[in-house]
């Protein structure tokens, strides 16, 4: 009898140990794949012009995942070797703390079960981060910074303009292959200020910059695009919005309520971000918000990131996301149209960071000038950042 029982223990323990190894890479394999066509190819025109850009993209979710960003690797988008080949100069790696179970565009509730918390035990996580979102982005964040440390080219997380000016100046000086990569932290969903506005003060300290204010489900700062209330922002919420124009922190609106963007619009000092979107009069999906929304963002300085997935573009192709690049540019112009990826965001994408010159390829085969490129592909950031950032840390 207690031969059986240590045996069948010995099995459990072993199929534990295979679920911790094993599962969070089947399931970042499943989720981020890289779709690509046999046929797509940049063309010499678009690489040659790709090469002299200066390249930066909103969001991406890389820091959620079981991998060291300095190995290349063929799971997910991102990894530094790949944003050096890809001659990607900025990424905002953003950090996801909560996400129902059963996530869609149109409904859901916080009350659902929150599918991170197994991801999280499942890959080792310190035991604080269990259970608090505050604690899951300052981990991500810490892996950042472990990834900076041991990484064989410089890698600079820019929190100011001062940094930003830094990262540039560097990557004038050397060769394509040693051009220092710059990082930046920002959470995705106000859960992770666990309703304390001193909170941001710990994520400002600990290097994040860009707070996008929900995510899939309504929380304590206001209304979700994809909640159940739909409302505005609540009185935390806009606590929270001064004190983000305060600290000079950049506020993301991608995933809020059209109610929580209207408001945020009134009430800021600032411009803000929607960072990963598409134009849902180029794409009539319900993660997309209505035109007019957009154009009033563009109307308050903010900068529009356009995003790789068919949520976002309906065609995920570098052509389709070239054809919502140009509505976004018709529609509120040049200045305000950017790249937000959601690369390793649990979504499929025809392409990965190291191969971002099909889409510098597909903008110049759609009729944008190399100067219109230089703007869309990173410049626009570039100027925003250095406007909006702290000018000092």
């Amino acid at each position: 009898m207690f031969k059986k029982l240590g045996i069948l223990l010995i099995v459990f323990g072993v199929l534990v140990a295979l679920y911790l190894l094993f599962a969070p890479i089947a399931v970042e394999a499943l989720l981020n794949p890289v779709q690509r066509s046999d046929t797509d190819r940049p063309s010499s025109a678009g690489v040659a012009l790709h090469n002299q850009l200066f390249i930066a993209d909103w969001h991406n979710d890389a820091l959620l995942w079981r991998r060291d960003l300095n190995q290349r690797s063929r799971r997910g988008q991102v990894d530094f070797p790949r944003m050096q080949q890809g001659n990607a100069g900025l990424l905002v790696f953003t950090t996801v703390t909560q996400v129902p179970m059963g996530q869609n565009y149109h409904l859901n509730s916080d009350e659902h079960f929150d599918k991170i918390t197994p991801l999280v035990i499942s890959q080792g996580w310190p035991l604080a981060t269990w259970q608090s979102p505050l604690q899951r982005a300052l981990y991500q964040g810490q892996k950042l910074d472990r990834f900076i440390e041991q990484a064989d080219v410089p890698v600079i997380l820019v929190t100011s303009q001062q940094r930003l000016q830094r990262l540039l100046e560097q990557r004038q000086l050397v060769q394509a292959d040693q051009k220092p990569l710059g990082v930046m932290l920002g959470i995705e969903g106000g859960q992770a200020l666990e309703g304390k506005l001193s909170n941001i003060d710990v994520l400002y300290a600990a290097g994040f910059r860009v707070v996008g204010l929900q995510h899939f489900f309504d929380n304590e700062l206001g209304g979700s695009l994809h909640g159940a209330s739909k409302s505005g922002l609540t009185p935390f919420g806009r606590q929270v919005v001064k004190r983000l124009n305060e600290k000079s922190m950049i506020i993301d609106v991608a995933h809020s309520s059209l109610a929580v963007i209207e408001e945020v619009l009134a009430l800021s000092k600032r411009p803000v971000v929607l960072s990963h979107t598409g134009v849902y009069s180029a794409c009539a999906s319900e993660r997309n918000v209505p035109d007019a929304l957009l154009q009033a963002i563009a109307a308050k300085g903010g900068i529009i990131g356009i995003g790789f997935w068919q949520g976002a573009v309906c065609d995920p192709s570098p052509q389709g996301i070239a054809r919502t690049i140009a509505a976004a540019v018709d529609l509120v112009g040049i200045q305000h149209v950017s790249l937000g990826s959601d690369f390793n965001g649990s979504v499929a994408t025809t392409f990965d960071v190291a191969e971002l010159a099909l889409l510098t390829s597909a903008l110049l085969d759609s009729g944008l000038s190399p100067d219109q490129i230089r703007q869309i592909m990173g410049g626009n950031i570039r100027r925003f950042l250095g406007q909006q950032l702290p000018s000092v840390d």
